[in-house]
């Protein structure tokens, strides 16, 4: 089920990004709370393609995050990656699982728009916030919001070892 934008996702999501939101197809995760957290983005905006599907917007579990970050944990996460093979599997398992839901909630007329430029080939292999080497993480915030949203290893290790589902499900 769809959840659409009301008007106030929309002032809610204005004040987490300090902006005014665009190409927002959908919400795509709340908090228990009710608090929109993850962004299902249009995947043709600004007359541009757009290969991101879920965008996190959550303040703050983008600091949770951010955190985590800078004490290296992509390319430790990275390196986990490289020498397990499971884990290496179950992460591109989860691009597979991105570009499937990506294709599956793009509009008929932007299917058409893509097709047309020539971008499909891209769609089908840029995974999680549109990387080609699926070995590597680039953006944990990427990952969590396909996490929160859809079937993702790293957001499940984010969870079982820095506990971010807690700081999630608190807002």
């Amino acid at each position: 089920m769809k959840n659409t934008l009301s008007q106030r996702d929309f002032d809610i999501i204005a004040a987490q990004l300090g902006r005014k939101p665009n190409g927002i197809n959908a919400i795509a995760h709340y908090s228990p709370n009710g608090t929109p957290q993850v962004l299902e983005m249009e995947t043709w905006v600004f007359d541009q393609p757009f290969p991101t599907l879920y965008w996190l917007s959550s303040k703050a579990i983008d600091k949770a995050l951010a955190r985590i970050e800078s004490h290296g944990v992509v390319k430790e996460l990275e390196q986990r990656i490289k020498d397990d093979p499971e884990l290496r599997e179950a992460h591109h398992a989860s691009h597979r699982d991105y570009i499937a839901r990506r294709w599956e909630v793009m509009s008929d007329e932007h299917k058409a728009i893509i097709e047309e430029k020539g971008f499909k080939p891209l769609f089908d292999k840029l995974g999680i916030g549109g990387i080609a080497n699926w070995d590597k993480v680039r953006c944990l915030h990427m990952q969590y919001a396909h996490h929160l949203a859809g079937n993702n290893v790293i957001g499940r290790i984010l969870d079982e070892e820095y506990d971010v589902r807690a700081i999630a499900d608190a807002e």
